[in-house]
């Protein structure tokens, strides 16, 4: 864990729970595509950067995600260096609290308060800004996030950032966050279509051809889907489907689990109502839900 992997000319990850890209501009100064999930991350990663005699110029962020901007904050003040992002993400990145604020639907309590789910803040610069590296080209991937976006760098390395999930990942968690269930499924069309000569995705191997993974995530998009489907045929409640859901995954609830599983089913339910597969139902003060 947090070792360095070379994949390209100037092109660089290293391994963690949330892949952090590397990219060598010049013979010594590095732009980090993230930058982990808190301060002990940024730690070893200045660790790296300082063993290979490397300066930090910026850290591009591809999305507002704790687990991949929880190192900004203390790369920026060690270093002063200067951070990018673009769109809502910049907005998280700047006030983190609104991650699990949105997550949870109000203020969220102490046990949604900490390190995974809500980063420290840092100074971030938009994408526009004219210190923004211009030999790197910026790919929206929207539908994970807000406003996500991964990096190609010169040397043809794409940084995928979280639109693709191992299979590994997805046996374990099955139900992998989504915000917008019809932008992921543009984006991983689109991902289908890249061509590079390797992808580097945030939470799967680095790879030369990532068409199969692509597939695989789609898939389990519409499997969750149908799911929901089946156990909407009669009318019940959201609280109803996601206890459906864990029992039926083998999954277990907790905090963390409650707003993060919990968005990303409303996200599946407003996707399938707008289809016009599912109608909401108000009975009793309650809303229901049932398919079409």
């Amino acid at each position: 864990m947090y070792e360095l992997y070379q994949v390209g000319e100037k092109s660089y990850y290293i391994e963690c729970p949330a892949k952090i890209g590397v990219y060598l501009a010049g013979d010594r100064g590095v732009y980090l595509i993230d930058s982990g999930s808190d301060k002990d991350a940024g730690r070893k990663v200045r660790k790296i950067l300082d063993e290979k005699g490397w300066t930090l110029l910026g850290i591009l962020n591809t999305h507002s995600n704790a687990d991949h901007i929880g190192g900004n904050g203390y790369l920026q003040q060690q270093t002063g260096c200067r951070i990018f992002s673009g769109g809502i993400e910049k907005c998280f990145t700047e006030y983190p609290i609104l991650e699990p604020s949105f997550l949870y639907g109000g203020y969220p309590c102490k046990d949604l308060r900490h390190k995974f789910l809500l980063a420290k803040p840092s100074v971030a610069a938009d994408f526009s800004d004219k210190d923004f590296p211009q030999e790197i080209e910026i790919i929206p991937l929207k539908g994970h996030f807000f406003d996500m976006v991964g990096f190609r760098t010169p040397d043809d390395t794409v940084f995928l950032a979280d639109c693709l999930s191992s299979r590994e990942t997805l046996d374990k968690y099955q139900i992998g966050f989504i915000y917008d269930v019809a932008e992921y499924l543009n984006t991983l069309e689109k991902v289908k279509a890249l061509k590079a000569k390797m992808f580097v995705p945030a939470h799967a191997p680095a790879a030369e051809d990532v068409t199969g993974l692509a597939d695989l995530n789609i898939a389990k998009v519409y499997e969750i889907s149908e799911k929901i489907l089946s156990i909407c045929s009669e009318p019940i409640s959201f609280e109803g489907i996601l206890q459906r859901l864990f029992t039926d995954y083998n999954l277990t609830m907790n905090f963390e689990q409650y707003v993060l599983v919990g968005s990303t089913v409303r996200s599946y339910l407003s996707w399938l109502k707008d289809k016009g597969e599912l109608s909401a139902i108000f009975e009793h003060n309650i809303l229901l839900w049932k398919r079409n």
